[in-house]
C-alpha cells in the first residue's frame, strides 16, 4: 500500500507516495497542508538507486514502473472482487478516499474500463468522517453447523436470541434512546461448497414451518449469482450473525450544477507522463477554491490538505452539487 515518502531520509528504501512525488502529482510543498515537507530529489535517488538503477532505468521511468505496478494490482483486485460477485466492472462507478486512492484512481478505472470516477469531499480521511457519520452499531459472528434437513430450532434460536441481547447490550447505551434494529442472518451453502451466501432471517425464534422459506430465499439468492440452483440438494448453515444497529442517516439529494470552466489554475505542476517518456506541464487547481459545476479537462492534480486528485488524459472532471470530483471518460 502507499506509505509515506522519504520525507528527507535519504536512506530508507522508496514508498509508492515517492513514485507519485517523483512524477509530479503531488506538490511537495504543500503535502499535509505544508506541514510536511518533502524533497523530491531524495525521492528519486531513492527510486534510482533501489528500482532503476537494477533494471536499467532512469528515476523517473523507475517511478513510472512502481506506479504502474501499484495501480495494477488495485485493478486486479478489483477485476477478482467483480467476478466473485457476479458484478460487469465497467458498469459501476469507482469511489476513491483516502490518502493515496485519489492518485491512482482514474489510472485503476483506465485499466479495468470504468467510465465514471467520484472523488468524495474530505476523501483523505474519509474513514475518520465515516466513523463520525456512521450509525452505532455492533455485530456478533459465531459459528455453529446445522443443517436444512436436521435442524435444531430450539437451539439456534437459543443461540440467536442470545447474541441479539449481547450486541443490544453494546449498542443501545451508544444510542442514546434512538430506535435500535436487528438483523439476523445465516451463511447458507450446498453442503460442500467453498462460499456460503448470507440469508437474512426473521427477528424471533424459529420454527420448523420456517425451514422450507429459508430453503426458497437461498436458492433465490443462489440461482441470482449463478444462474441456476440445485433442486433437492442438501443445505448446510456454517455460522449465524446478529446486527444490533440504529438508522443511518440518509444524505440529502445533490443539486444540479450549471457546468462552466474552472477558471485560472492556482499552479502548474511537470508531469513525467511515462507512456510518452516525457515531461509535461499540467495545471494545478486547488480544491477548496472550486464552485460547484467547474469543469477541468484532464491532465491535472486537484490538491487538498489531506490528499491530491490525479485527473489523467483519458478523463473530464466536474465539481457536483455535493462538492464531489466526478471524473468522466472523454469521448473516443
Amino acid at each position: 500500500e502507499p506509505g509515506p515518502a522519504c520525507y528527507g531520509r535519504g536512506g530508507q528504501r522508496p514508498a509508492v507516495t515517492d513514485s507519485d512525488v517523483a512524477l509530479g502529482m503531488i506538490d511537495p510543498d504543500a503535502f499535509a497542508g505544508g506541514t510536511i515537507k518533502l524533497d523530491p530529489e531524495l525521492s528519486r535517488q531513492a527510486l534510482l538507486r533501489d528500482v532503476g538503477a537494477p533494471l536499467g532505468l532512469d528515476a523517473e521511468t523507475a517511478a513510472y514502473a512502481v506506479h504502474e505496478v501499484v495501480c495494477e494490482n488495485m485493478a486486479s483486485a478489483a477485476r477478482v472482487h467483480a467476478v466473485e460477485r457476479g458484478a460487469i466492472i465497467g458498469q459501476h462507478t469507482l469511489i476513491a478516499f483516502g490518502g493515496a486512492a485519489p492518485l491512482h484512481a482514474a489510472r485503476v478505472a483506465e485499466k479495468i474500463g470504468v467510465s465514471r470516477v467520484i472523488v468524495p469531499s474530505n476523501a483523505g480521511v474519509g474513514s475518520a468522517v465515516g466513523f463520525l457519520a456512521a450509525p452505532i452499531a455492533y455485530e456478533l459472528v459465531r459459528s455453529r453447523h446445522a443443517r436444512l434437513d436436521d435442524f435444531d430450532t430450539a437451539l439456534v434460536s437459543g443461540l440467536l436470541q442470545e447474541m441479539a441481547d449481547e450486541a443490544r447490550a453494546l449498542v443501545e447505551p451508544g444510542a442514546a434512546g434512538a430506535p435500535v434494529r436487528e438483523r439476523r442472518a445465516a451463511f447458507m451453502r450446498y453442503v460442500g461448497q467453498g462460499h456460503e451466501i448470507s440469508v437474512e432471517l426473521p427477528n424471533r425464534a424459529l420454527t420448523v414451518d420456517d425451514l422450507p422459506a429459508l430453503r426458497k430465499t437461498f436458492e433465490a439468492g443462489y440461482a441470482a449469482l449463478f444462474e441456476r440452483a440445485i433442486p433437492g440438494a442438501a443445505i448446510e448453515v456454517l455460522s449465524w450473525s446478529v446486527l444490533a444497529t440504529t438508522d443511518a442517516r440518509q444524505p440529502p439529494a445533490v443539486a444540479a450544477v450549471t457546468r462552466r470552466p474552472a477558471g485560472q489554475a492556482a499552479g502548474y505542476r511537470k508531469f513525467f507522463d511515462g507512456r510518452a517518456g516525457q515531461f509535461v506541464e499540467i495545471p494545478l487547481y486547488r480544491r477548496e477554491q472550486m464552485a460547484p459545476g467547474a469543469v477541468i479537462a484532464g491532465p491535472a492534480v486537484i490538491a487538498e490538505d489531506e490528499t491530491s486528485t490525479f485527473i489523467s488524459n483519458s478523463f473530464d472532471a466536474h465539481i457536483d452539487g455535493a462538492g464531489s470530483i466526478v471524473m468522466e471518460r472523454k469521448a473516443a
